[in-house]
């Protein structure tokens, strides 16, 4: 009896395996309609390769970046915003302590900061002038000076070594020793800057509401744009494609790229003027805050509103972590929000009060938990767990590299360097098939008929007004007949008509 179930169940999966078919790789929608051979196939050979490109990297990742980000976990009835800084700062190691500080300037703030894209380094700069560099990590100071005039914003360029500071009248930049290097008097009153990595390119926007992008590589200016909406000083770059998202005192965020003198999207967002924005490092969502109290989430697929948060007070400035962490800044009050952009959150993950006045601008450090924040009497490094990304990439950014690995990534970032042409709201748009509509192509096959049988028609009235004479077979009347690009409905007819002459000729 067993060995007939067993055999009765070997037939079973005998039967089964082969009625089994092999399915067939499902091919991409867009692909599906290209009818050119050349074309499809090397739009799957593109796609084999992307797709193997992220096996690799899921693979790699597995071995490589090992490390998780860790969160603040309450028990009980505990809340995680209840910790405070000084919990947190006994609780972590000594290292990570010791990142956590409070830099009082009460003489010559509020202050702007700036970090590099490994995080390494800081830059700071007061209202009323004082400028300096530093590695924070190790209370280092590079460089230090005194502008002896009012500088609105500070940002670095592609690596430490230079930064520009939005001045008075004109743009400066400074070197790692705080040598002036250049005076950009193209950018008149400018209130805050940005600068895009992979493109080279320098930003900045005041109080004429001009826009402009002026290329460090080559110095020369990209584009600039009247934004004819007043004085702006809320600007952000969108980190997933490089488009600039300004927001104006009559509520409204525009977004801009250098090759379009309009702005691309133009929303309405506040009720009042926006105070500040953010675009998370996926660019699908944006926060905005306005002095209507409101902090709103918006989807920039959709340019729609996802959800609103309301406070007692305008909130000053904004920013999001590598790991989605949203800080939000009203004047001494600090908030920090997680998993609030998908989703509507109940409560922040963390609160803190800063010592040292009202928060001017906040910047989370790349690849460390570590929110830094300039107020109005100093610097603030506020410990933030979970905020950084915990495995870097060296080809991105390495915080650990040497002065060699550092000429050569600058020579790479040069080589890298994409035109400010291909920055466009849709990047992904780049090397597709635009398909065209069907209506369109309905239209113009109807207009190349139309214009194909007025092109006959007046050849045959031509034709029929010209005597018939010699030189029929001359090379000017060949030529137009190859370049003929019709059918000509008369030849059937005449052809038939010369059949019957042939049978009537025949029986005759």
């Amino acid at each position: 009896m067993v060995e007939d179930a067993e055999a009765a169940g070997q037939e079973l999966l005998t039967q089964q395996g082969g009625s089994r078919k092999k399915k067939k790789p499902k091919q991409e929608a867009y692909l599906q309609s290209i009818t050119d051979r050349k074309l499809r196939g090397q739009l799957k050979h593109t796609e084999r390769l992307y797709k193997e490109a992220n096996k690799e990297a899921v693979r790699v990742n597995q071995w490589l970046a090992t490390a998780d980000a860790g969160f603040l976990e309450a028990e009980g009835i505990e809340q995680t915003w209840q910790a405070q800084q000084q919990q947190i700062i006994s609780a972590v190691q000594q290292g990570a302590a010791r990142k956590a500080f409070d830099l009082a300037l009460p003489d010559l703030g509020p202050y702007s900061i700036a970090y590099t894209r490994s995080g390494r380094h800081m830059v700071l700069g007061g209202d009323k002038g004082h400028l300096a560099v530093m590695e924070w990590q190790r209370g280092h100071v590079l460089c230090e000076l005194q502008a002896k005039e009012t500088t609105r914003d500070v940002t670095f360029l592609h690596n430490e070594l230079f930064f520009a500071a939005a001045q008075r009248k004109y743009v400066y930049i400074y070197d790692k020793r705080g040598l002036e290097v250049h005076c950009l008097k193209d950018h008149v009153q400018a209130a805050v800057l940005d600068f895009l990595p992979h493109h080279f390119l320098l930003t900045s926007i005041g109080e004429q509401g001009v826009l402009y992008y002026q290329d460090t590589s080559t110095g020369h200016i990209v584009a600039q744009h009247r934004t004819r909406l007043g004085p702006c000083d809320v600007m952000r770059q969108n980190p997933y494609n490089a488009v600039m998202c300004c927001g104006h005192g009559n509520g409204t965020v525009t977004m801009w790229t250098p090759n379009i003198t309009t702005p691309v999207v133009k929303m309405l967002c506040h009720r009042g003027a926006v105070q500040a924005l953010v675009v998370d490092t996926t660019g699908h969502q944006l926060v905005t805050a306005g002095v209507d109290c409101q902090v709103k989430v918006w989807d920039v697929r959709t340019f729609k509103p996802m959800h609103a948060y309301f406070a007692n007070s305008p909130a000053t400035s904004l920013d999001i972590s590598q790991q989605g962490l949203l800080a939000i800044a009203q004047g001494r009050r600090l908030q920090i929000w997680r998993d609030c952009l998908t989703s509507k959150a109940n409560a922040p993950y963390m609160t803190h009060m800063l010592p040292l006045g009202g928060a001017q601008k906040l910047a989370f450090c790349p690849y460390e938990d570590i929110l830094g924040v300039g107020t109005a009497g100093g610097i603030s490094s506020v410990l933030v767990p979970g905020a950084g990304e915990p495995n870097f990439d060296s080809f991105v950014a390495n915080p650990y590299q040497s002065k060699k690995e550092r000429q050569e990534q600058e020579v790479v970032q040069l080589l890298d360097k994409l035109q400010p042409d291909t920055i466009m709201l849709e990047p992904e748009a780049v090397g597709k098939v635009l398909k065209e509509p069907v209506e369109v192509a309905k239209q113009r096959r109807e207009a190349e008929a139309a214009a194909n049988a007025s092109r006959i028609a007046a050849q045959r009235a031509k034709g029929d007004e010209k005597s018939k004479m010699k030189g029929r077979n001359k090379p000017t009347r060949r030529q137009k007949k190859k370049q003929m690009n019709v059918i000509e409905d008369r030849q059937p007819v005449i052809r038939a008509r010369i059949q019957e002459e042939e049978q009537e000729r025949k029986e005759a």
